[in-house]
């Protein structure tokens, strides 16, 4: 730099001397395309060192994921959240968009709308999952191909949707639904008043579904008698046990694909593998070991003893535990009550749960599924009865009560497919009544809407009479007066002059005709003043 520049030309001579001998003189050592090199050379050395020590700043996937979302997790949260951090936004899946839903999905789905006007509404459907998932997981968002591919390559649809509110919870929170759930109160009511206060300290809340823990050591009721709800819950974004589910799933179902020796699409499950791997069983498993994994040490091991025959919601481990009545009322049994009480949150309706049929239940050869039994002690018991006493019968006579069975069966079909057809007539019926109501009403509609123009028409065109024109005329003239020829309104005449101006006109008329007034008469006035 010159002593002549702006910035040396206000300093004193003593104090230019100091900064030529300072860093002034050491600049003027270095050439000047090696001054202007330097930035460049330093940060070739800054990434050297990185490049170096990669594996110092490197993570998993899985790992460097979480870390980076848990950061920002507060701003995310900010956008669509209320305050203490529970997204507004309301997540459905289904096989197609609201646009072509059937109607009663469609009044069903309608409810959360209508009842929480100031949150967002989203449904994900087989055409978009897909899109979702690659922009949720990808590169840019959570940065797991693995999750991609594995959710890619499943092929069994309930599989696929349990596997996808899992990956919504976890990437954005919020509350889900299945769509056959009807919303009977605003979410707000989700959470019991006494906790407002202190929702920050909670994560989640669920609901009990089955609430039957004697059944616990029952072969085919015992790994689905104690299950917290997953039709319907809420919870914050990123929290690890969406996360867990998620990876136990695909570990599960890796190595069921291995096991069966075919490709992860050409898995085959029955219903307690669906349960138990990725439905209401697993997302309990998953609840109660994040509990116990976040709870204080030296805290009693939480079991399902905590929320058996809980009378009022609690918190553990960050988790809101409401009780049966919330999310699962109306069920028969674990003492769920019924949709009238204010207790009840929502309505399952279970029009959309069609997939046992794809994956049945154990079914005796005789005396069907226990499951049949809803949870009735009495009716299981008799169930194992039963079922005992036919292991001990001969060939021959399990082969006679099977016959039995089948023609009980048959029967029972038969009149099944009776009230079916009855009911499908039934609703044709109702459909093509209010079709032709509806179509009686448009002609009827159209009929008078005719006539009435007919009616305008005839009388527009309606031919006057003699009669009722001279009538029509004096009506018209009632109230006028005559000057020059013409009617002047304004003023009415007397009934004296009414009569003397009908006198004048007949007298008129004679004389036109060529009749003379009598001799002797007066002559009659020449007009309205007299003869003038």
């Amino acid at each position: 730099m010159s002593p002549l520049s702006p910035s040396l030309g206000g300093i004193p001579v003593k104090w230019r001397k100091m900064s030529e001998t300072g860093t002034g003189a050491f600049r003027n050592r270095i050439p000047t395309q090696l001054r202007r090199s330097l930035p460049l050379y330093a940060v070739i050395v800054v990434l050297f060192f990185f490049m170096l020590n990669a594996h110092v700043f490197t993570l998993s996937p899985s790992a460097s994921s979480i870390i980076s979302h848990q950061t920002t997790q507060k701003a995310l949260n900010g956008q669509q959240a209320d305050v203490h951090g529970f997204p507004k936004k309301i997540w459905q899946s289904w096989k197609v968009d609201p646009y072509n839903m059937a109607t009663r999905d469609l009044d069903t789905a309608k409810t959360w709308t209508t009842k929480n006007p100031g949150y967002r509404y989203e449904v994900l459907t087989d055409n978009n999952d897909m899109v979702y998932v690659e922009e949720q997981y990808g590169p840019q968002g959570i940065n797991r191909p693995d999750i991609i591919d594995f959710y890619r390559a499943v092929n069994i649809s309930i599989i696929k949707a349990d596997l996808l509110r899992y990956l919504i919870m976890y990437a954005e929170g919020g509350v889900y639904a299945d769509i056959d759930v009807e919303d009977l109160r605003p979410i707000k009511r989700f959470v019991p008043e006494r906790y407002w206060d202190s929702l920050s300290e909670i994560d989640m809340v669920v609901g009990i579904e089955i609430d039957q823990p004697e059944f616990k050591d029952h072969p085919i009721l015992g790994s689905k008698c104690m299950s917290f709800c997953q039709w319907t819950f809420t919870c914050k974004p990123r929290l690890p046990v969406m996360l867990n589910l998620v990876e136990n799933i695909m570990t599960w179902l890796n190595s069921l694909a291995a096991k069966q020796q075919v490709h992860l699409s050409e898995l085959q499950l029955d219903f307690d593998e669906v349960i138990s791997g990725t439905g209401p069983s697993a997302f309990t498993i998953a609840l109660l070991k994040e509990m116990n994994r976040i709870s204080p040490q030296g805290q009693k091991e939480i079991t399902w003893d905590n929320f058996h025959a809980m009378d009022e919601s609690k918190v553990v481990s960050r988790v809101l535990v409401l009780d049966v009545e919330a999310f699962a009322a109306g069920q028969g049994h674990s003492d769920s009550g019924n949709h009238n009480a204010r207790g009840a949150l929502v309505k399952h309706h279970y029009h959309a749960s069609n997939w046992p049929s794809k994956h049945p239940r154990y079914a005796h050869p005789v005396y069907g599924e226990v499951e049949r039994c809803n949870w009735d002690l009495a009716c299981v018991q008799k169930w194992d009865h039963d079922v005992e006493a036919y292991k001990s019968l001969s060939i021959e006579e399990q082969n006679k009560i099977k016959e039995l069975r089948r023609i009980e069966l048959e029967k029972q079909r038969e009149q099944q497919l009776k009230e079916q057809e009855q009911a499908i007539r039934l609703e044709q019926f109702g459909e093509a009544v209010r079709k032709a109501e509806e179509e009686q009403k448009r002609r009827d509609e159209l009929e008078r809407e005719m006539k009435e123009r007919m009616r305008v028409e005839d009388q527009a065109l309606k031919p006057l009479h003699p009669e009722q024109a001279g009538s029509d005329e004096k009506k018209e003239g009632e109230g006028l007066i005559m000057f020059g020829g013409r009617p002047v309104p304004g003023q009415e005449k007397k009934p004296q002059e009414k009569e003397q101006h009908q006198a004048d006109g007949e007298e008129k008329r004679k004389e036109q005709n060529g009749q003379q007034p009598v001799f002797g008469e007066p002559a009659p006035a020449q007009g309205p003043f007299g003869g003038l």
